[in-house]
C-alpha cells in the first residue's frame, strides 16, 4: 500500500516526534467507502483540502462485481487514473481493505472462486511490491503503525471477505489464521490508539444487511479479544451502508466507549426515508455524499480524537470528540 510513501511518511513522522519536545503534530486521517469508478467523484478536492497524512479505504473502493479479472483490473485502473484520487495518492499514505464489490461479488465470502486473483489486483492497486509478505497471505489484512514512543497510532485493516462463511451459517468471519494474526497485532502493540478497519459495521447489529451481528459468536469473540489484550483506544471504521452514522457501545467491559464510525457514500447514497433501528447510534444518520475525518491530537493526559462525517461542502455534519 504505497510502500515507499509509507516508509517516507513513517520516518518523517518519527523525526517530528523526536525533535518536538513540547508538542507532537496532529495526525490527520481521512477515510471513505462506496466509490464507483464510473461515477462522478465530487469529494477528492474536499479531501485534499484537509491535507491528510493518511487516506483509508474501508471497502467498495471500486465496483468490480465480476469473475473476469481483466474487467476487474480495468476498473481498478480507471479509479487509479481518476485525477483527484491520483493527486491524493501523491500527497499522503494510502491504506485500506476491501468489501464485497471490490472483492468481486455482492455479499460474497470464501465461496468466491476468484478470491486469490482478486487479492493480487487489490495489492496492485495499492502498489504493493512483489516481495511483500501480503502477496503470499490468504487475505488482504494488514497493519501499519505511525509514530513512536507514547505517540503511536496503529491502523489494523481486517479482511471480512476472504475467509467468511455464508451468512446464517453461524460460521467464521476472519478465519483462524487472521484471528491469530489479529491477536498478535493487539498483544504486541505499543500504540495508544488502534484504528480497526472493518468493511461491515461492527457495533450496529439490528439492521437486516451485512454486519458482524450476522455472526454473533464472532462478534463476541472480537469483544473478548479486545478485553483480553487490553488494547487501548480502539475505534472501528466501517463503510458499506450508503449512509453515514456514528455508533457507540459502552457495555463492552473495555473501560472506554467503543465507537464505530461509518462513512459511506462517496459517489452514491441511499435517498429513501430512513427508518432503520440502531440502539447504539449517536445522533442521526446522514444521507448524502460523505467521507470521514479523524484528527489525533497528543495531549498531556493522552490522545484526543476528533472524528467527523464531512459532507460535499466540507462541513462537519456529524461529530464526536
Amino acid at each position: 500500500m504505497k510502500n515507499k510513501t509509507m516508509s517516507t511518511f513513517a520516518m518523517l513522522f518519527v523525526l517530528l516526534l523526536s525533535t518536538t519536545a513540547t508538542a507532537a503534530p496532529t495526525l490527520t486521517i481521512t477515510f471513505g467507502s462506496c466509490n464507483r469508478q464510473d461515477h462522478p467523484q465530487p469529494l477528492w478536492e474536499r479531501i485534499l483540502q484537509q491535507a491528510p497524512d493518511i487516506w483509508i479505504w474501508t471497502g467498495d473502493n471500486i465496483y468490480g462485481d465480476t469473475e473476469d479479472m481483466a474487467v476487474l483490473k480495468a476498473k481498478y485502473d480507471q479509479q487509479k487514473a481518476t485525477p483527484g484520487y491520483a493527486a491524493l495518492v501523491k500527497q499522503c499514505v494510502v491504506v485500506g481493505t476491501w468489501d464485497d464489490h471490490d472483492y468481486g461479488v455482492n455479499d460474497g465470502g470464501k465461496e468466491y472462486p476468484q478470491r486469490e486473483a482478486a487479492q493480487q489486483l487489490f495489492l496492485d492497486f495499492f502498489d504493493v511490491s512483489n516481495d511483500d509478505p501480503r502477496r503470499a497471505r490468504k487475505g488482504v489484512y494488514s497493519a501499519q503503525t505511525f509514530g513512536s514512543g507514547d505517540k503511536q497510532v496503529k491502523v489494523i485493516a481486517l479482511d471480512t471477505r476472504y475467509h467468511r462463511d455464508l451468512i446464517g451459517s453461524e460460521g467464521d468471519v476472519l478465519g483462524d489464521e487472521q484471528w491469530q494474526w489479529l491477536e498478535k497485532e493487539l498483544r504486541g502493540s505499543s500504540a495508544q490508539v488502534h484504528i480497526v478497519l472493518s468493511s461491515i459495521q461492527f457495533v450496529s447489529f439490528e439492521h437486516r444487511y451485512e454486519k458482524w451481528g450476522n455472526f454473533p459468536t464472532e462478534r463476541q469473540r472480537m469483544l473478548s479479544l479486545l478485553n483480553e489484550t487490553k488494547a487501548p483506544g480502539v475505534v472501528f471504521l466501517s463503510g458499506d451502508r450508503h449512509h453515514a452514522e456514528i455508533s457507540c457501545q459502552t457495555d463492552t467491559g473495555l473501560g472506554y466507549p467503543l465507537y464505530d464510525i461509518t462513512a459511506s457514500g462517496m459517489t452514491h447514497f441511499t435517498e429513501k426515508p430512513f427508518v432503520e433501528k440502531n440502539q447504539y447510534r449517536v445522533g442521526r444518520v446522514f444521507q448524502g455524499f460523505n467521507y470521514g475525518l479523524m484528527k489525533v491530537e497528543w495531549m498531556a493526559e493522552g490522545p484526543k480524537l476528533d472524528i467527523a462525517i464531512m459532507d460535499q461542502e466540507n462541513a462537519a455534519v456529524r461529530r464526536v470528540r
